[in-house]
């Protein structure tokens, strides 16, 4: 049995108390063996990870990616999910583009196509399959990046925040300065402001700008949320009617930090010497350096505070009985504070894992004599897992005050490890986290012909896969090659292959530079990276819900292909039983399936395959063949888009931070019109829109019709097949829910304004309004939608446009009963990269230009590891940076970057 190989491991204590043996039947660790090898198999965890092109965009940008999901202990690539779901989500939650991707052998890879039209500013790549979320939002894939846009974009932003005291109040100075493309001020001109925190108006103002093009604002900073969290709406009149709309996140340093301390396993006990750690953190949502030192309530000073990595740090304190202790802290700008410490009590255990020795961590248990005292036969057990299985466990002897012993590193995989010490009951009490480094990783070498290369001449790269024992590997992996003189990357903050698969997707919370901890391992990140241990949350495992003996259902069910089901009811609700219901392929009529309803009413189609816009017609009749009956499909509920963890990776002034960037794209999407290529909506040099769609053409939105976050027209809604009209969003609606007939946003809870034809009205009105009289619906969602119509669209808007007479009449999909029309999203076909040969005819002054050189996510190594790209640097100078990530069939993990120079 699994749990016997534990007796085989456990090591002999170095101390004089040796661990004491146990009997496997009736023994806690064989039973929490047990129950996480059932918990596991119920519940195995899946992990995601997107290598992509580039760090961040500019609108008209291809953002090219590839997927990599992994299940189990060792990352192997997943077979357990076949459908992976990747989002390109905006600063104001909602979704751009979304994409479905059909997973062959735990990988995929894909594309969006960024219009030039794409609005400046910070955005999220999400991915995660169905079966992920069953875990929470915490742990699927979820990135930053930037999008500039200097295209259609006229009004650049670059925003500075100043924190002072006036009056008594504390204010965050602002400076907004405003220039156009070329850096030149917007001076005298109108501009507002909002100040917004969860969608609601905190502050708001106008003026004009000055002769820099500043505008000077302040934000009142009582609320320490506000200044993580917020965000200002700002508008400038560049021409009369014309406002320019920008979106700024709120990233203010106040001078204090909130400061928090971590005994290390959980508790401080007097007596017990023990490892503290603390972390501070600024109202920007980074770590904050601070300074000091712990005192007792004698004023005697018992330990140093300084931080050593993004505001985290630790120190050693034994608590004595009788005593409190404290923290005098100094901030960054010389202001004091005091902190008091966690309570130390006479009770209890310290669990103390040393791991600064490179190939060994050193496990000591302390505990209260008070403890021993009250039941000196009384045992405790130590169990360590990663990923759901046990590599060690091992018990104190009865009566023992403490236990320490050594265990080598190579006994656990490369990861996170959670010791855990349980009572000897089975009652988890203490719990601590280590990061384990061997170096056993994937050995990948990747090499170029010569350090140095001409503009415009072919490089051959050879790439070299091994495992530890030095023999080649079939592996997937992927190359991204950038011109890194256009595309300025840093390593440390952004996150990789490394950082993502054996840290960020198993801890919850926010990790600032995780790649900082895998670019060039030493003794300082070891050391760095165990101190996040100490500060960091971990619940995968809830273990009361893993020693429970009830199992704990999956509210998601895994996808491995597509499955369209939904129930077939009467028209008053009762369940149609033995129903015959057909799916055929609308577009062609290929495919047509039929099955029966079961006795809840309940139909399913399962394992299907179709490409993106595939349209399907659903027909069902009741056993006696009669038509009058309901079709309800089923859905499943979308993730929580709000409350994103990495907010603090958000850039306040996207457009300075891509200018270099920028600039070198505005040339290549000058070249791209000529050529007629790319992603270009808009090809003019002045954007006018001189008509709008006929669906839209009288709408009364002030964003001008049909701009919205989403939009449905009347052929949609007649095939929605609803009675009231807000009964057609239910659950169609982004980031908006609707309750007793009235919307509400997600985002804060607060009902969203009506407006029907231009003005305002009563929701339960609106609910009332015939479907077929509607011509158009408009969601506003987010700020740059709703601003301009200030705080009465503070949750939102939903604009509703009557018919006038003079609109096409839409034949419903759903012309008779029994009969409804299906369009889900299907399997996206990834576009392919096009990389330029200077050999052969092409435009070369537009292959010169290009950023991403060359990008390969499809390559698989034979058995002897060895596989070599060839591709031709662009026409111009600069270094060029080669990125190859990629697993094994072993779940082995690689990452190898190369640099070289273009002179």
């Amino acid at each position: 049995m699994a749990y016997k190989r534990i007796l085989t491991g456990l090591l002999l204590a170095v101390s004089a108390i040796s661990i004491y043996s146990f009997s496997i039947d009736d023994d806690v660790i064989a039973r929490v063996q047990q129950q996480l090898e059932k918990w596991t198999e119920a519940h195995p965890v899946e992990k995601v990870y997107l290598q992509m092109d580039k760090p961040y965009y500019t609108a008209g940008d291809d953002i090219w990616f590839k997927a990599y999901v992994t299940v189990g202990t060792t990352h192997q690539l997943s077979a357990y999910s076949g459908v992976i779901n990747v989002e390109l989500i905006n600063d104001q939650d909602s979704i751009k583009q979304s994409l479905k991707l059909q997973l062959t052998g735990g990988t995929a890879f894909g594309d969006f196509a960024l219009p030039d039209t794409m609005h400046e500013g910070n955005y999220r790549i999400r991915a995660y399959t169905q079966y992920m979320l069953n875990a929470g939002n915490d742990y699927i894939f979820d990135q930053a990046i930037s999008i500039g846009n200097v295209i259609t974009n006229k009004v650049f932003t670059k925003t500075t925040f100043n924190y002072s005291v006036e009056n008594g109040r504390n204010v965050i100075n602002t400076v907004i300065n405003y220039v156009d493309v070329s850096g030149v001020p917007y001076v005298g001109d109108d501009a507002s402001y909002s100040v917004l925190l969860n969608n609601g108006v905190v502050a708001k103002g106008k003026g004009v700008t000055d002769a820099q093009g500043n505008l000077n604002i302040g934000i009142p900073a009582d609320n320490t949320a506000l200044l993580s969290s917020g965000r200002i709406v700002t508008g400038l009149t560049i021409v009369k009617g014309n406002v320019v709309y920008k979106s700024i996140p709120v990233r203010a340093m106040a001078p204090t930090a909130d400061i928090q301390f971590f005994p290390e396993s959980g508790n401080m006990i007097n007596g017990s010497p023990t490892k503290v750690a603390f972390k501070a953190i600024g109202t920007d949502g980074l770590g904050v350096d601070i300074k000091g030192a712990v005192v007792d309530n004698t004023g005697t000073v018992v330990a140093a505070i300084n931080t050593v990595h993004l505001g985290m740090g630790a120190f050693e304190l034994e608590p004595q009985a009788g005593k409190t202790y404290k923290a005098e802290i100094t901030y960054p700008d010389g202001t004091k504070g005091i902190v008091p410490l966690p309570k130390a009590t006479d009770n209890g255990y310290v669990m103390n894992l040393s791991t600064a020795a490179p190939q060994w961590i050193r496990l000591t248990v302390s505990m209260a004599k008070a403890n021993v005292s009250a039941d000196p036969g009384k045992q405790i057990s130590v169990v360590a897992q990663s990923s759901g299985k046990v590599y060690y466990a091992a018990r104190s002897n009865p009566g023992s005050a403490m236990f320490t012993t050594v265990i080598p590193k190579s006994k656990f995989p490369n990861g996170i490890v959670q010791f855990v010490l349980f009572s000897a009951t089975g009652e988890p009490m203490n719990e601590r986290l280590v990061f384990i480094q061997n170096p056993d990783q994937l050995n990948l070498s990747v090499s170029a012909g010569a350090q140095t290369y001409a503009p415009r001449q072919k490089v051959k790269l050879n790439i070299d896969a091994k495992n530890k024992d030095g023999k080649g590997i079939v592996g997937s992996f992927s190359v991204a090659v950038t011109d890194e003189s256009k595309v300025p990357v840093d390593d440390n903050s952004g996150n990789n292959i490394l950082s993502t698969l054996l840290l960020t997707s198993d801890i919850k919370g926010y990790v600032e530079q995780p790649g900082y901890y895998f670019n060039n391992i030493n003794e300082k990140t070891r050391a760095d990276l165990d101190v996040l241990m100490l500060t960091q949350g971990y619940h995968r495992y809830d273990w009361k819900a893993v020693m429970n003996d009830k199992p704990v259902a999956n509210v998601y069910a895994r996808e491995v292909n597509f499955n369209i089901s939904g129930t077939i009811t009467t028209p008053s609700g009762a369940p149609v039983v033995k129903g015959k219901v057909e799916l055929v392929n609308f577009d062609d009529g290929v495919l047509k399936l039929d099955t029966l309803t079961d006795e809840r009413g309940h139909f399913a189609f399962n394992g299907l395959v179709f490409p993106d816009s595939t349209k399907f017609l659903i027909q069902a009749r009741n056993a006696k063949n009669k038509r009058d009956v309901i079709i309800k499909i089923d859905t499943v509920p979308p993730p929580k888009i709000a409350g994103y963890k990495n907010a603090a990776d958000f850039k306040v002034n996207v457009s300075s931070s891509l200018s270099n960037y920028a600039l070198n794209n505005k040339l290549f999407y000058a070249e791209q019109i000529k050529s007629g290529v790319g992603n270009h909506v808009i090809t003019l040099k002045e954007v006018q829109i001189i008509a709008k769609r006929e669906a839209f053409k009288h709408s009364q939105n002030l964003n001008g019709a049909g701009n919205a976050d989403q939009t449905f027209v009347a052929k949609d809604l007649i095939n929605f097949n609803c009675v009231r009209l807000f009964d057609c969003f239910q659950g169609r609606l982004t980031g908006v829910t609707i309750r007793g007939g009235i919307p509400y946003t997600t985002r804060g809870g607060g009902a969203m304004a009506v407006i029907i034809d231009g003005m305002i009205v009563d929701a339960g009105y609106a609910d009332n309004i015939n479907v077929n009289d509607v011509q158009s619906i408009e969601v506003l969602r987010s700020i740059g939608y709703t601003a301009i119509y200030g705080p009465r669209a503070a949750n939102g808007a939903i604009l509703i446009t009557t018919k006038r007479g003079d609109q096409r009449v839409f034949t419903p999909d759903n012309f008779r009963s029994g009969i409804k029309g299906y369009y889900p999203k299907g399997f996206y076909k990834a576009r392919e990269f096009y990389s330029p040969q200077y050999d052969a005819k092409i435009n070369t002054k537009l292959a010169d230009l290009r950023s991403t050189i060359f990008w390969k996510p499809d390559l698989i190594t034979p058995e002897d590891g060895k596989i070599a790209v060839e591709y031709f640097n662009a026409g111009t100078p600069g270094t060029y940076r080669v990125v190859v990530e990629g697993i094994d069939g072993d779940g082995s993990i690689g990452r190898q970057v190369l640099r070289y120079k273009v002179e």
